[in-house]
């Protein structure tokens, strides 16, 4: 009789406890589930090649309004004065939404996608693609642009973590703009159904819900490619100021292709580009640094000319000026030899926050994915979606 009392007693126990636990994990994976991202794929087009192979919807932009259905589609669509025409037929509409069945492929331009496609006629009559899908289901279509599918599943798991966690701070601070994030270095790269793999796909799901939070909430969790051996702080670039952003050494990405680097630029080359951002200078004749900040990046540059004239920009500026893929980071020195701007970098990309070969270099050493993130954003924690609110 007491062992039975005391199995009905334990039975009662335990399962309200399993059920909290079974709902805890269900709030994690359907509020993933629930969270849809809106990404620009395609901005100021003419016209695109659009393709939906399975049973199709298309409805008004923004609407539950069924324009039409079908079991396939294969058109060239281009904006009108009115409207949008796919094919010979106008639809005169400030844009339509295209869904096909779960079994079914859309393609844009020959690259496959998951999820809507949104096609928007602009002021200037041209297009603009958005897709629409749930944040995982993005998240697959970015790391493989964003790491290497071949490195250690711990730098791919830190990576969807951070690729999460900044995609859900932009989907908080765009909710009244017609986009979440665009599909380039400017937000994060994102190549569509076409550009999944194994490994980065098991990343995704192995860290399913999972985020980066900082006294209980997301920040922007950014990234970049090769530190050169300090990470920056973002205060020094944006009106940021948060623990997890400081600046922090990194001994573990020397072994980065991209961690000296060095660029020639006709000084003709770099008046011309002064002269495309409005500044009024002559010929080009010297070129110094005038500060730098405690991570060796160049606080301010200043050019001058050969009747004395001077400009005095951030190195932020300086960069974006001559382009990022030339310029490839801040931590540079500069110096003039025979009519050419020489400069002698370190590291690529804005640096702030991990460092993407410094994470490979600590997964190598057998560092796990919380302690690569723990390294490159001190102070934060790892979190799951559910504790947020968006």
């Amino acid at each position: 009789m007491l062992n039975r009392k005391f199995l009905i007693l334990s039975a009662i126990l335990i399962i309200p406890i399993l059920f909290c636990a079974i709902y805890a994990n269900l709030t994690v994976a359907d509020t993933a589930a629930d969270i849809t991202v809106r990404v620009c794929i395609i901005d100021d087009r003419g016209s695109i090649a659009l393709a939906l192979k399975g049973k199709y919807k298309l409805y008004a932009y923004n609407t539950e309004r069924l324009l039409m259905e079908g079991p396939f589609l294969s058109a060239n669509i281009s904006g009108t004065k009115e409207g949008i025409l796919f094919g010979s037929r106008e639809i005169k509409a400030p844009g339509v939404n295209f869904r096909v069945a779960r079994d079914g492929n859309i393609y844009v331009d020959g690259r496959r996608f998951r999820g809507e496609i949104d096609i928007v006629r602009e002021e200037n009559g041209k297009l603009m693609v958005i897709n629409r899908l749930p944040i995982d289901d993005y998240l697959y279509g970015v790391l493989y642009h964003e790491v290497s599918h071949r490195w250690p599943m711990e730098v791919l798991k830190a990576q969807a973590i951070v690729a999460r966690t900044f995609a859900l701070y932009q989907i908080r601070q765009n909710k009244a703009q017609p986009y979440d994030l665009r599909s380039d270095i400017y937000s994060q790269v994102y190549g569509g159904r076409t550009s999944e793999k194994w490994s980065t796909t098991a990343a995704v799901d192995r860290t399913k819900g999972e985020i980066l939070t900082y006294k209980g909430d997301i920040f922007p969790a950014y990234y970049h490619a090769t530190c050169g051996g300090y990470t920056e702080d973002a205060a020094n670039l944006w009106n940021i100021d948060l623990a997890p952003l400081k600046s922090v050494p990194c001994s573990f990405c020397s072994n980065s292709p991209h961690y000296r680097w060095k660029k020639e630029v006709s000084l003709s080359a770099l008046g011309d580009k002064l002269k495309e951002n409005g500044y009024k200078l002559g010929k080009v004749s010297a070129v110094t640094v005038l500060s730098k900040n405690s991570s060796g990046r160049v606080d301010k540059v200043e050019i001058k000319d050969d009747s004395g004239v001077s400009v005095v920009l951030t190195g932020k500026d300086f960069r974006q000026m001559l382009g990022p893929n030339d310029v490839r980071s801040t931590k540079v020195d500069l110096s003039i030899r025979r009519g050419n701007l020489i400069l002698d970098g370190l590291g690529w990309g804005h640096g702030v926050g991990m460092c993407q070969w410094g994470a490979y270099g600590m997964a190598r050493k057998g560092k796990k994915a919380n302690e690569i993130l723990q390294y490159y954003y001190p102070g934060s924690e790892i979190s799951t979606i559910d504790k947020i609110k968006l």
